[in-house]
Order: structure tokens, then C-alpha cells, then sequence
């Protein structure tokens, strides 16, 4: 709250010269500060911190170390500089997938083989945006078993014999 204090000044109590009136205005921060505190306390208790997504990464021991999957356990997705995908389980032959059956595909491999493991081969002169999207698609398929490889001249040359088959 807020107070005014006037003061009466000695000489006109006397009757004399009247000077100015100083008047003190005294301000009560105290309900002030005890809402700044409760407004602090309310954003501390109420604040949620959102968790960091994070991916879990699982590399091998070291360089050396080669990892056996079964080739029928392997799904190879490539994506070329035109950002068509192409795929292949094994030693299939490749085959063209557009993207929008890209989840039903994988929905449908998953379910075949639960052990599938997906091998993404993006060629150097692709978007970026694929890689995340296809990662994004293997995602919602729930796969969660993935690789990422550079897409190596013999990928090249299976999409090119896969385009003109």
C-alpha cells in the first residue's frame, strides 16, 4: 500500500512565512514482491523440460571387426540422385518402390521377417531430405533396426540394369 505524509512545517505552525509542503510518499513493495515470488514458484513447479530425443547408436568394437547378417535378413534401400527408391532383400533383384508405398512395403517385410535388418544407401548427389524421410518412414514402420552405407559403384550399376530391365 501506499502512504502520503504532509508535514507541517515549524514556522507556520508560528504563524510565519508558509514554505512549500514537502509531502513523502512512501510505497509498500511488500505485496508486490510477494506476488513476483509466487508467480516464480508457480513457472518453476509448473514447468515441464522437454527430454532430448535422442537415437541409440550401436557401432562395432572397431574397424576391424566385420558383423555377419544374413542376406536374408538384409533389406537394401537405395536412393538415387532423382530421389527414386529402389530396393532389394538378398541377392534379389532390384525393384523400384515409390515413396508413398515405401511404409506399406516395410510394414509388410517386418512382418514376414521380425530379425530384418534395413540397409539405407543414399548416392552422394541425393537430398538429405530422403535419408530423413525414409528414416522417418522406418520409423512409423517400427523398424527400428537400420543401417546407413554409402552408396558404393556397384549400387550404381544395379539401379542403372534395374532401369533399363
Amino acid at each position: 500500500m501506499a502512504d502520503v505524509e504532509v508535514k507541517e512545517s515549524a514556522a507556520a505552525k508560528r504563524g510565519g512565512k508558509k514554505k512549500k509542503h514537502r509531502i513523502n510518499i512512501r510505497v509498500d513493495m511488500t505485496p508486490m514482491v510477494d506476488v513476483a515470488f509466487l508467480l516464480l514458484t508457480f513457472f518453476m513447479l509448473t514447468t515441464v523440460f522437454s527430454k532430448p530425443q535422442t537415437m541409440e547408436i550401436n557401432l562395432p568394437p572397431d574397424a576391424e571387426t566385420k558383423v555377419e547378417v544374413a542376406e536374408s535378413n538384409l533389406l537394401t534401400l537405395r536412393v538415387d540422385t532423382d530421389g527414386v527408391i529402389w530396393f532389394n532383400t538378398g541377392t534379389d533383384e532390384v525393384k523400384k518402390v515409390e515413396f508413398k508405398n515405401l511404409r506399406a512395403l516395410l510394414v509388410e517385410r517386418i512382418r514376414a521377417n521380425p530379425k530384418l535388418i534395413t540397409l539405407i544407401k543414399v548416392d552422394r548427389d541425393g537430398k538429405y531430405t530422403m535419408m530423413v524421410d525414409i528414416m522417418d518412414e522406418l520409423n512409423l514402420a517400427n523398424i527400428t533396426r537400420f543401417t546407413l552405407a554409402p552408396m558404393l559403384p556397384e549400387d550404381k550399376e544395379m539401379i542403372k540394369k534395374a532401369k533399363t530391365a
